[in-house]
């Protein structure tokens, strides 16, 4: 347990956008594999398979947060319509929300 939180540990510090977070993740990969923890390798492994947008999204400070949050609150809404009072409803709560 001790190794896990470790390991968790680390990896949130890497979520804070920083240069050299891409070294630090290889570091971070390296001592995962090196633990006897499967799920741990399962998630470095998935990792490695798009490293390239993983490094953008722990070095880059852009993000596309607004743009989720906003979809969020969309979905949210027409959940709450059921498919009631189609579009002009809908937009005018989006609106006004």
């Amino acid at each position: 347990m001790t190794t896990l939180a470790s390991l968790v540990r680390g990896f949130a510090a890497l979520l804070d956008p920083a240069d050299g977070n891409d070294d630090l993740l290889t570091t971070w990969i390296t001592n995962a594999r090196g633990a006897d923890l499967p799920h741990l390798h399962a998630f470095s492994r998935g990792l490695e398979l798009d490293r390239q947008a993983v490094d953008n999204a722990l070095t880059l400070p852009h993000h596309n947060g607004g743009t989720e949050g906003v979809n969020t609150k969309t979905k949210r809404i027409m959940r709450q319509m059921h498919g009631r009072a189609g579009f002009p409803l809908l937009r005018h709560r989006i609106l006004l929300g």
